[in-house]
């Protein structure tokens, strides 16, 4: 049996399927996805959008764009909710706890959904693209949580699987 050498590390695997998540969104602005790991296993995901049940801004327009809003600010106009707060309801609904777990998300979260993921005992965090909220970075700098930029193609040297400690 041959031996295959171009597997993807465990954090481009799940990054990956994040970005398969994103492609759900309903957003106009920003596509985002988000999956939950513990031990190598997906526990939930999420992408941002509209509540279940409520019109998707493809619908009703972007109330953002509509009321001229900034990237990063007024997070409570709009009607979506972030990938990183679905992933995290998605847990609670099906009774998943996500405590001492990873977050694999497209984009950085945002100053709200940093606290969500503090209190919900989040240990690490991976994404691929910036967002512009330094609050956001303070938080989890103040609450230990690891915060690590994963590019597009890249892996990650000393971390998960690659040094033995557990995804």
């Amino acid at each position: 049996m041959p031996i295959i050498n171009d597997r993807p590390s465990w954090e481009n695997y799940f990054m990956d399927i994040a970005s398969l998540v994103a492609l759900r969104s309903t957003c106009l602005r920003r596509q985002v996805g988000a999956v939950v790991v513990k031990n190598k296993r997906i526990l939930s995901t999420g992408y941002n959008g509209a509540p279940s049940g409520i019109r998707h801004c493809a619908q009703t327009g972007c109330l953002r764009e509509i009321m001229k809003v900034p990237s990063g600010e007024r997070h409570e106009l709009c009607r979506g909710i972030h990938a990183e707060q679905n992933a995290i309801i998605q847990a609670a609904f099906h009774g998943v706890s996500i405590n001492e777990s990873l977050l694999f998300c497209t984009n950085h979260p945002c100053s709200i959904c940093a606290k969500m993921l503090i209190n919900s005992g989040i240990k690490m965090i991976y994404h691929q693209f910036g967002y512009a909220d330094d609050l956001a970075r303070e938080m989890f700098e103040e609450a230990r949580v690891s915060v690590i930029c994963l590019e597009k193609g890249a892996s990650v040297s000393g971390a998960g699987s690659e040094s033995g400690e557990p995804l």
